[in-house]
């Protein structure tokens, strides 16, 4: 997912909506304090303006939807939307409030929040919101702009709204929620057992066979797509490489085919042969072109929800034909025992054709009364496919085996029960700091709805991108977010290679030599202490009361 998405957001909000969705961010997070006085109005400060409201009037509007006459200045701002805005509540189970205080003030991006707060509530100190958002988070019927606003000390509260605009910009509340979420997970997923790893050989390093690359260029007429696909494989023997499943590398949304490339490079030296598709509709010359137009509409057409894993089904039947073939491709490429590997949008891909079913019912919901401007990129990218006119989508492909989701664009797209249909293995690749598919909602949360046999990566501090081809990274445009990238994340992708290589291995008579590359003490081995990294099969009890209250369906 890159640049692209910054202009989908700010061409779908205003200011003034700006303006009362980062009251929810700035202030949603800090209510109730212990006090004599409760605020009366919220004085808006811009610039040189300042403007009072009456706190009762805002709190009747927000109850009944009615104006009163000293709002109605203001009622081309204070929408439907804005009233959900000011009624929506954050909800934390009280006996939890003390961790998860704890894991957001102790994050750089949580003390970075603190400091922003201090701006954009003019007079308010470290202390006093430290205090304010610690108690805040004891309160049984949850957090509101409303709450807060009236709880503060004072007759009046003072917002700057460039300041507070800023900040809703900068922090956004599921990441934030992800970051805090990762300090607990690096803490309680962490290897007990102080026994150094060990193992007959790295799987992270080169394999010893040597690796061919070719371009092919497929016509898809029936749907009228050209689809690029470039082909790695090795010049071992046919019958073993028949043994090994193909390889199928799905990019995501603005990227292209060459942004995994050093896992494909990786994966053929050792005799599995690797497909990597581009994907027409939402690729990189895809993305530019709708985005230069000014085309907001077409930046990711909601056919290519669809269009995403029929490439790849297509595909599998294509290759299926040269496989059959004389020469250097014939009998490697096993297209009836495939891993599909997917970044992002190609996640989503991959999970798609894992047997995932799409609830479109589901995510309609979410797009027409939730989506707002604090939420994530990657949330307003799946509201694209809200436009379709099924209610749910099937598009399984049988042939695939096993999926590796790399910092998916999950979301609403599954609805609650849609993942739970999945029956092949499944590795998601998550980083806490990833903002624009925070790893809650995108990554962590979907795992736990997972039934099969599934493993959760999570590097602590990674971000979206940390996990692509730096080779790729250095010529891609800017993204809208800060990225953690090079040298900082090379453990990170030295263990996405051996884990990924192990994963794929379980498909092959060899699984068992690769299962030492699957466990907890083989992540923790490549660990730094910029990133620390983990991998479970399962989420710890002690964490799944935590994630229940603190990521609302």
């Amino acid at each position: 997912m890159q640049f692209h998405l910054s202009r989908l957001i700010s061409h779908r909000t205003s200011f003034a909506k700006g303006l009362l969705c980062s009251f929810t961010l700035a202030l949603g997070w800090v209510a109730a304090m212990p006090q004599t006085q409760a605020a009366e109005s919220v004085t808006i400060r811009l610039g040189p303006f300042q403007q009072s409201v009456a706190i009762s009037d805002l709190e009747k509007f927000a109850k009944t939807g009615t104006l009163p006459d000293s709002l109605k200045t203001y009622a081309s701002f204070l929408t439907p939307e804005t009233r959900e805005l000011l009624n929506r509540q954050l909800q934390v189970d009280p006996k939890f409030a003390d961790k998860f205080f704890n894991e957001i003030v102790t994050t750089p991006v949580g003390r970075q929040l603190m400091s922003s707060l201090e701006a954009a509530i003019p007079g308010s100190t470290t202390e006093t919101l430290q205090t304010a958002l610690n108690l805040s988070l004891r309160q049984v019927n949850g957090l509101s702009v409303l709450s807060f606003l009236r709880a503060y000390p004072g007759e009046s509260v003072t917002v700057d709204a460039t300041q507070a605009v800023s900040l809703a910009v900068k922090f956004n509340p599921n990441q934030l929620q992800s970051q805090a979420f990762g300090v607990l997970l690096a803490r309680e997923l962490q290897e007990k057992s102080n026994t150094r790893f060990q193992a007959a050989f790295d799987a992270a390093s080169p394999g010893k066979e040597t690796v061919n690359q070719q371009q092919f260029v497929l016509q898809d007429g029936e749907r009228n797509r050209r689809i690029a696909v470039d082909l790695y494989w090795s010049r071992g023997d046919s019958q073993q490489a028949s043994q090994q499943p193909l390889v199928v590398i799905s990019h995501g949304f603005g990227a292209s085919r060459r942004s995994l490339e050093y896992l494909a490079r990786h994966f053929a030296s050792y005799g599995i042969s690797v497909a990597a598709i581009e994907h027409p509709g939402s690729n990189y010359a895809a993305v530019a072109q709708a985005a230069n137009a000014g085309n907001l509409n077409t930046i990711l057409p909601a056919t290519e929800f669809i269009d995403r894993p029929k490439d790849v089904s297509f595909l599998l039947n294509e290759l299926a034909k040269l496989n059959t073939q004389p020469g250097q491709l014939q009998g490697k490429l096993n297209t009836d025992k495939v891993t599909v590997i997917g970044h992002s949008l190609g996640g989503y891909t991959g999970l798609a054709l894992a047997g995932g079913e799409i609830d479109l019912d589901n995510l309609r919901q979410f797009c027409k009364t939730s989506l707002s401007f604090s939420q994530s990129p990657g949330d307003w990218l799946q509201c694209s496919a809200a436009s379709l006119k099924q209610d749910k989508l099937q598009l399984q492909d049988r042939r695939v085996k096993s999926i590796i989701a790399l910092n998916p664009l999950v979301g609403r797209l599954f609805g609650k029960n849609g993942l739970s249909k999945i029956q092949e293995p499944v590795l998601i690749v998550s980083g806490t700091e990833d903002g624009l598919t925070p790893a809650l909602r995108h990554q962590i949360q979907p795992f736990n709805e997972l039934r099969s046999n599934k493993y959760l990566l999570t590097a602590i501090g990674g971000t979206h991108l940390s996990i692509s081809d730096p080779a790729y990274l250095g010529s891609a445009a800017t993204t809208i977010v800060k990225e953690k990238l090079g040298q900082e994340t090379k453990n990170l992708r030295l263990l996405t290679q051996g884990v990924s290589l192990a994963f794929i291995k379980q498909l092959t008579p060899e699984a068992q030599n690769y299962k030492p590359f699957l466990t907890p003490a083989y992540a923790q081995s490549l660990s730094t202490p910029e990133i620390p990294l983990r991998l479970v099969t399962e989420l710890p009890e002690s964490i799944k009361p935590w994630l229940n209250f603190t990521v609302k369906k």
